[in-house]
């Protein structure tokens, strides 16, 4: 395990690091400090197989089937206490790969999107209805420009300053 602040990363054995230690940290701060304004977040993300994901996606989600990245929040509300854990994430290494070819993106870049788009969902902010999927759609927008990567929701970027 490595330790980076308080972003711990685990790398199954039987699979990569998609994304460098540094990149990580950027992305898990910038969204974190772009959403809620926390400049010490404490989160855990782990590189796994698709198998792993897709038996967390069936047990947590009852989808049986592998997606790209799961989050699991520790707290719950309208404000978060950076001393404790965010909660942890969890990405399917193998599809995460497949899925930034079909997209022509870099496996990093697609990996920090997926980062940032997981913290999001660690800081309560949810797709499910229109209307919140635009708010967390404009805000990884924004987090992505920061990073200085692509945007995924180019019908916001105009808005993005």
């Amino acid at each position: 395990m490595l330790m980076i602040n308080m972003i711990d990363i685990i790398v199954d054995d039987d699979v990569n690091l998609l994304v460098s230690q540094q990149n990580i940290e950027s992305a898990v701060k910038v969204s974190c400090l772009e959403a809620r304004n926390i400049r010490q977040p404490s989160v855990c993300i782990r590189f796994s197989s698709d198998e792993v994901v897709q038996q967390l996606n069936a047990q947590w989600r009852e989808k049986d089937k592998v997606t790209d990245v799961l989050s699991f929040p520790m707290q719950d509300g309208a404000s978060f206490d950076a001393d404790e854990s965010l909660g942890d994430i969890i990405l399917a290494v193998p599809f995460v790969q497949s899925e930034a070819m079909r997209l022509n993106l870099s496996v990093e870049a697609h990996s920090m999107h997926l980062i940032a788009h997981a913290i999001l969902h660690l800081l309560g902010y949810d797709h499910i209805a229109d209307d919140e999927a635009q708010v967390m759609q404009r805000l990884e927008n924004q987090v992505m420009l920061k990073l200085g990567l692509h945007q995924p929701y180019p019908e916001y970027s105009d808005e993005v300053n």
